[in-house]
């Protein structure tokens, strides 16, 4: 396992003057594990992630802590397995006087770790990915798919299809093919088609793909026979270039391809380039932001000073942006908990459950934060774990991507009813008692 402490060391060292490891004991810190994909099939899209992650932790370190504790992370590489991720979280979760949160950064560590963290008492953020159900926090207690899921996800973009073609009637007889990882984290996907797809008459065509995904002409080949009106495209990694390497090739065009929040950023067609222009994807909120007030702050206080993670060329790019909301996100779910259990204190994992089973971003506290026109409000509580269901869609103009729709919001009356179902479910075969009230206000 590959391990490397990144925010506390090199932010103390410009936050203070200079930091000896010996000073390790007598600062308050905050750990925040970090589970990484920097090898393997997913490492191109995974890296830039991480590296988000870790400028935005030096930024609050910077900044002076979360009210003057310090964060502090480390890394442990996955390299996108499950079983290496759930050793990672086993050896990194008692470190550093215990882990704040973890977020893994893949579906299927999201399943296995699910099992694990109620009896840690450690929670879990998943934005844009791991279990939809999860947003019920009366049965997921630990889980929070902050900001969005994949039932989100296919919600928006099929919202998006719809809109561009003049209505939801106006998908009926259409045929959509859904190119999905052959995983939990692509079949997690299919709920909402399946759903929608009663409700608005349209044809599905199921096309698996088995992981790492370099090899998919026989995928495109079913793609050319039957001539879908759309393709939705639930990828990650390698398998997201090659999916539209193969659309350029066989001829589908790209003004039909709209991929998820995993399939859209830039080291997905980059090197593809002008063939690749007019495939779209929706956004988990955030796109590529160079502009934005936080990206501007991380190169100058961060990046400037020699002590970014990676390539500044990368930084407000969109998953690197990923990377900075996931560490936005864990760090004020902390600075909530500190508002109950103690203002300038370390909080416990269980203590920084209560913080994001209580978040309240306004737009107000975001934009002091650096993410105006980045991201929208974000409320939690005991029965929504996931507070935002915002999304948009950009659109690949060749060079960069640009935004092609307005904000979408997921229709949470479809959405709730089917998470309320499959945690039940869950509950059931678990044998889980769902939370009292009483239990909600603990």
């Amino acid at each position: 396992m590959r391990f490397k402490t990144l925010a506390l060391a090199a932010t103390l060292a410009l936050a203070a003057g200079s930091f000896a490891p010996t000073a390790f004991a007598q600062d308050k810190v905050q750990f925040f594990p970090s589970l990484t994909g920097r090898t393997g099939p997913v490492a191109p899209n995974a890296t830039p992630f991480a590296n988000g992650y870790a400028d935005y932790m030096k930024l609050v370190n910077i900044r002076g802590g979360i009210n003057g504790v310090k964060t502090l992370v480390e890394e442990c590489e996955t390299a996108y397995a499950t079983d290496r991720g759930v050793e990672c979280y086993e050896r990194l979760k008692n470190k550093h006087g215990g882990a704040t949160v973890f977020q893994p950064l893949s579906t299927g560590i999201t399943f296995a770790l699910t099992e694990k963290i109620p009896a840690d008492k450690i929670p879990m953020i998943t934005s844009g990915y791991g279990r939809s159900d999860s947003q019920d926090g009366s049965v997921f207690k630990w889980n929070f798919p902050l900001i969005g899921h994949y039932w989100v996800a296919g919600d928006t973009v099929l919202q998006h299809i719809a809109k561009t073609q003049g209505g939801w009637d106006k998908l009926r007889g259409k045929k959509i093919a859904v190119v999905y990882h052959d995983s939990p984290f692509g079949k997690e996907l299919l709920p909402i088609i399946e759903a929608r797809q009663k409700m608005h008459g349209f044809e599905v065509q199921l096309l698996p793909v088995p992981a790492p995904g370099v090899e998919q002409k026989a995928i495109w080949l079913q793609v050319r026979q039957q001539r879908p009106d759309f393709v939705v495209m639930q990828t990650w990694g390698v398998m997201t270039a090659t999916a539209i390497k193969e659309a350029v090739a066989t001829g589908y065009p790209r003004e039909k391809m709209f991929g998820t929040w995993w399939s859209g950023a830039e080291p997905d067609l980059r090197d593809i380039g002008a063939a690749a222009k007019g495939y779209s994807a929706v956004m988990m909120q955030h796109g590529a932001e160079p502009q934005s007030a936080v990206v501007k702050e991380i190169l100058d206080k961060v990046h400037a000073k020699g002590q970014g993670t990676g390539p500044k060329d990368e930084v407000g790019q969109v998953l690197y942006m990923r990377g900075v909301v996931g560490a936005m996100l864990a760090v004020e779910g902390v600075r909530a908990a500190q508002e109950r259990f103690g203002k300038g204190k370390v909080m416990t994992g269980e203590q920084a459950r209560w913080g994001y089973e209580n978040l309240n971003l306004t737009q107000p506290k975001l934009d002091a934060l650096g993410f105006q026109g980045v991201m929208r409000p974000v409320s939690t509580s005991c029965f929504d774990h996931m507070g935002s269901a915002w999304a948009r869609v950009h659109t690949w103009d060749g060079a960069k991507f640009t935004w092609a729709s307005d904000w979408l919001q997921a229709d949470e009356q479809i959405i709730k009813p089917m998470v309320k179902a499959s945690a039940e479910r869950y509950a059931a075969e678990k044998k889980l008692t769902k939370r009292d009230p009483k239990d909600c206000q603990s």
